[in-house]
């Protein structure tokens, strides 16, 4: 057995970012930027009013000082002529500020008859006037990797950038494997379960920005599982659940290699997911789950996750972890490093007490996972815990 460490270094070594391509702004959300983008244009392009009001000359800012209003300056709409000592222009919100003015008072200091303003006796100091360039000026990047916000796309938006270079979305083809499996909505023998694990992967997938592919179940006969691998020749990612242990029935990793696959490792000292087997298959890299739910879905987190994050050219470290305070004792770990499935609340991290690796209500109730290293001794209280936030 290695370590998570270690596999995960193989699984870097297994995989590479995909091809950048070019996305209209609209689909570019929630992708993950390739490449550097420029920004194309100063934002704002002009110096402008950043409240209503009366765009003025600095020195004439005095109480009780008439001022003639010699036009009006809204949004998309520039006053040609300059204001000159003595005057105002009209103003609104976003409008270019008039060549000569440099200073915005807001209209509630200003008393308006005809042509004619008089400002107020308390008059604020401060101009509202948003510089030139004030938010980004030409030349101004976007840094990549990053997966792109809605802030990001207004941001991208007003940097007149339409058209996005992203990662490829890597295509994840999904295997069930077992006997013992039927479709969600079908009836089930006596014998039988229904195929959870492939549809919560399926949704992780979905949920990391890849493209899953749920494939028929594969039935524990060389047939079904070889079929299963030519459905999944065209992914980037292939991803089998069960049939990967040591059993009689456990055919998954005999046709992988039939199929050309070259095994990186098998087996993990963690807990839930011992029996973890990944290589790559041609141009795909193929990691092979337990068939446990939870132990699926550990592995989802712990392994699957980093990898399609790499694929998508963001840097290739493990999931996310944070620092937690337990919230009651928990007993020593033991020789493998376990995820234990945990809730974070207000009083720090609860560790369920029931951590079978069939029992999915768990793993729905559970808002993270708590990590215990190797050997940890028991934990009090109060303690630091690392955790995967779910």
């Amino acid at each position: 057995m290695i370590t998570v460490d270690a596999a995960l270094d193989h699984l870097f070594a297994l995989s590479a970012p995909l091809a950048v391509e070019t996305v209209p702004l609209t689909r570019a959300f929630g992708r993950n930027l390739a490449r550097d983008v420029t920004a194309t244009r100063d934002q704002p392009p002009f110096a402008a009013s950043a409240m209503d009001g009366y765009a003025v000359c600095r020195a004439d800012v005095r109480p009780g000082i008439v001022l003639q209003v010699i036009g009006e300056a809204a949004a998309g709409h520039a006053l040609a002529t300059a204001v000159k000592p003595g005057e105002a222009a009209r103003i609104f919100t976003g409008a270019p500020l008039p060549a000569g003015a440099d200073h915005v008072v807001i209209q509630e200091d200003v008393t308006r008859a005809g042509d004619m303003i008089t400002l107020g006796s308390d008059l604020e100091t401060k101009p509202y006037v948003r510089p030139a360039g004030a938010d980004f000026r030409i030349g101004d990047q976007i840094k990549a990797p990053r997966v792109l916000s809605a802030a990001d796309i207004a941001l991208l938006a007003s940097m007149n950038i339409a058209q996005v270079p992203v990662s490829r979305r890597p295509v994840v083809a999904i295997i069930a494997t077992g006997d013992e499996l039927v479709q969600p909505g079908e009836t089930p023998d006596p014998d039988q379960i229904i195929a959870s694990n492939s549809f919560g992967l399926a949704a992780l997938v979905q949920s990391l920005g890849a493209h899953p592919r749920l494939l028929p179940i594969a039935r524990d006969n060389i047939p079904a599982l070889e079929l299963a691998f030519d459905l999944a020749g065209d992914a980037d990612l292939i991803v089998t659940i069960g049939g990967a242990s040591v059993g009689d029935h456990d055919l998954v990793g005999q046709v992988a290699q039939s199929k050309g696959m070259q095994q990186a490792f098998y087996k993990i000292a963690m807990r839930p997911g011992k029996p973890l087997m990944a290589g790559r298959m041609g141009t795909a890299v193929m990691i092979g789950l337990p068939g446990n739910p939870v132990s699926a879905m550990v592995c989802g987190h712990v392994f699957l996750a980093p990898v399609i994050r790499h694929m998508l050219g963001q840097d290739p470290t493990p999931a996310p972890r944070q620092s937690a305070v337990l919230a009651a004792q928990v007993g020593p770990n033991g020789s493998r490093e376990h995820y234990t499935r945990a809730r974070l609340g207000p009083d720090g991290v609860t560790v369920f007490e029931r951590q079978d690796s069939a029992l999915l209500t768990v793993l729905a109730d559970a808002n993270c996972l708590a990590i215990r290293p190797i050997n940890d001794p028991a934990r009090a209280a109060g303690d630091k815990i690392q955790i995967i936030p779910l």
